[in-house]
C-alpha cells in the first residue's frame, strides 16, 4: 500500500489521506490561495506523485501547460488556460515529469455555508474535472481568482473575522463563475450525447456492481441490443459491454486504492462472486492481477 506514517492512513487503513493544512494557511483560515511550483506540498513529507487522496477541494489554473494530472485513475492533459477542479475524496496523483505553473486555490470543508456549496456545485461528482473557458469566462476567472488571492494576502486592512467574512464573499465569486463553467461543460456535453445512451449510462452507473449483461440493459431500456450498440459506438466509440466492463474496473481499481479488504471482497462488491474470475477479468483488463495493481500503488 501507499507510503503512511501513523494517523495518517484512513479509518479504512488504505491510502494515505492528507487533511487540509491549516498550519499553512495565512492567518490559519479555511482556504489558501498562491502561486504554483516545483514545491508544492500539502505537508512537508507528502510525496505527491504518489498516487493519495485530499479531504479538501484544489482548483488549479494553469498559465503553461501540457500538464498531464491523474485523477480517479483517468489523465487529464491540461493546457494554459485550463482548470482542474478535484474534489475532496478523489484519488490523484502529480506528475513528476510536468512543471506545474499557474494558480492554485485549496478550500477545506466547512469554509462556505451550505447554501453555498449548494449553488457552487460543490460536491458535483458528475461535473468534469478538466475545464477548458472560452476567453471572456477565463478572463473573468482569472480576475476573481486574483482579486480572491489579494484579499487572501491582506491580513492588516481588518480583523480576522472581517478578513475571514470578505474571504468566503470572494471565494463565492469565483465558485459561481466555476460551477457555472462547469455545468455548462456537462450540458454541452449531454447535448452531444444521444438519449439512448445517456439511459443507458445512468443504468449502468445505477446497477454495473450487479448487472454485467448487455442484453439485460436494453432489456430494461426497451431497446434492441443492435440499436443500444449503435448509440454507445456513436457516442463513446466503444461497445455497451467494452462500456460496462470499464466502470467496472473502474469501480475494482477505486476499491483496491481506497480500502484493504481482501481480493474477493472487492471482486464480490463488483458482481464477481467467485475470486477467481474476478483476478481474470482484473488481468483481462488491466494487464496486472489486483494483488500487482494494488502493490504497485505502494
Amino acid at each position: 500500500m501507499a507510503d503512511r506514517t501513523p494517523g495518517e492512513a484512513g479509518d479504512d487503513g488504505g491510502i494515505r489521506t492528507f487533511p487540509f493544512p491549516v498550519d499553512l494557511s495565512v492567518g490559519g483560515v479555511g482556504i489558501q490561495v498562491g502561486p504554483m511550483g516545483t514545491e508544492r506540498r500539502w505537508h512537508a513529507d507528502a510525496p505527491l506523485h504518489r498516487v493519495h487522496r485530499i479531504d479538501f477541494h484544489v482548483v488549479m489554473l494553469f498559465t503553461e501547460g501540457p500538464v498531464r494530472h491523474m485523477i480517479d485513475f483517468a489523465e487529464y492533459e491540461a493546457q494554459a488556460g485550463d482548470l482542474l477542479w478535484i474534489r475532496p475524496g478523489q484519488v490523484h496523483r502529480f506528475s513528476r515529469s510536468c512543471e506545474y505553473r499557474g494558480t492554485v486555490l485549496t478550500m477545506q470543508p466547512g469554509f462556505l455555508p451550505r447554501a453555498i456549496v449548494e449553488a457552487t456545485g460543490l460536491y458535483r461528482y458528475d461535473l468534469p474535472p478538466l475545464l477548458r473557458p472560452e476567453p471572456p469566462q477565463l478572463a473573468a476567472l482569472k480576475a476573481a481568482l486574483g482579486h480572491l488571492q489579494r484579499e487572501y494576502e491582506d491580513t492588516e486592512t481588518l480583523p480576522l473575522s472581517l478578513h475571514t467574512a470578505v474571504l468566503r464573499h470572494s471565494l463565492t465569486a469565483f465558485l459561481l463563475r466555476l460551477a457555472h463553467l462547469a455545468a455548462s461543460s456537462a450540458e454541452a456535453a449531454r447535448r452531444q450525447a444521444d438519449t439512448t445512451f445517456t439511459l443507458f449510462r445512468d443504468a449502468v452507473e445505477k446497477d454495473f456492481a450487479v448487472n454485467h449483461s448487455v442484453s439485460a440493459y436494453a432489456d430494461a431500456l426497451g431497446y434492441s441490443r443492435r440499436t443500444l450498440v449503435r448509440a454507445v459506438r456513436a457516442a463513446t466509440g466503444e461497445t455497451p459491454k467494452g462500456f460496462i466492463d470499464k466502470r467496472v474496473v473502474l469501480e475494482a481499481k477505486r476499491l483496491l486504492a481506497h480500502t484493504d479488504m481482501p481480493i474477493g471482497r472487492v471482486g464480490a462488491a463488483v458482481g464477481f462472486p467467485d475470486a477467481a474470475n474476478f483476478t481474470k477479468f482484473f488481468h483481462l483488463h488491466t494487464g496486472q492481477t489486483p494483488v500487482a495493481f494494488r502493490a504497485e500503488l505502494g
